[in-house]
């Protein structure tokens, strides 16, 4: 395709309200900037269940934690537990295809979770373990890629496979999990060797 010949004038009054925009983009009037609450840990603590402390003190513990707290026979799961393991604000988010092959998302917050997944597992066992994890951390950051496994039962063959990706926060007293984003294993989308647990 070729490119349109501006005329000059129009190309000048262009780039004047451009850069006028981006000006204006840049330093937006005080009382129109946003006012995000800055939590510290013992404000974040107050809002939700206390943890089991084994469950927050480490990494791998908080991992362990994740997946054993929704792991169990048809019935209720312990919300508690789980609430006290996120961050008030945490989302799940999960990205899949339809059957046509178009790209879906669909996403929750702690309680929609609460409600969806607890519609699910009133009704269904179901486990979930992780087979590797891959942690990548920045200070008080870190991303983990956790290959899964799910079953209706221990010892069963895996009904489904995938990747969690955590996103974790280290407050200097505890660990957090921020969200959780997944998808699924599909036949032209297999897991990797490295995250299949294969050498």
């Amino acid at each position: 395709m070729l490119p349109r010949i501006v005329p000059t004038s129009v190309l000048l009054a262009i780039l004047t309200f451009s850069a006028a925009a981006q000006k204006s983009a840049q330093q937006p009037p005080a009382e129109a900037q946003p006012q995000a609450p800055v939590m510290i840990a013992a404000d974040l603590a107050g809002k939700v269940p206390a943890p089991k402390p084994d469950d927050v003190r480490s990494l791998d513990a908080i991992m362990h934690a994740a997946y054993d707290v929704i792991s169990g026979p048809a019935g209720a799961r312990d919300w508690t537990r789980f609430r006290s393991l996120f961050l008030p604000t945490a989302r799940f988010t999960e990205v899949g295809t339809t059957p046509e092959g178009s790209v879906f998302v669909i996403t929750w917050s702690v309680d929609d979770f609460v409600r969806d997944a607890g519609i699910v597992f009133s009704r269904e066992s179901f486990y979930e373990n992780a087979i590797v994890n891959q942690p990548d951390t920045f200070g008080n950051m870190t991303q983990v890629l956790s290959s899964y496994e799910s079953r209706h039962n221990p010892g069963e063959k895996p009904f489904q496979r995938g990747v969690n990706s955590f996103q974790l926060l280290n407050d200097g007293k505890r660990w957090w999990i921020v969200s959780i984003f997944w998808g699924s294993e599909r036949p032209d989308n297999p897991l990797p060797a490295k995250l299949a647990g294969k050498p």
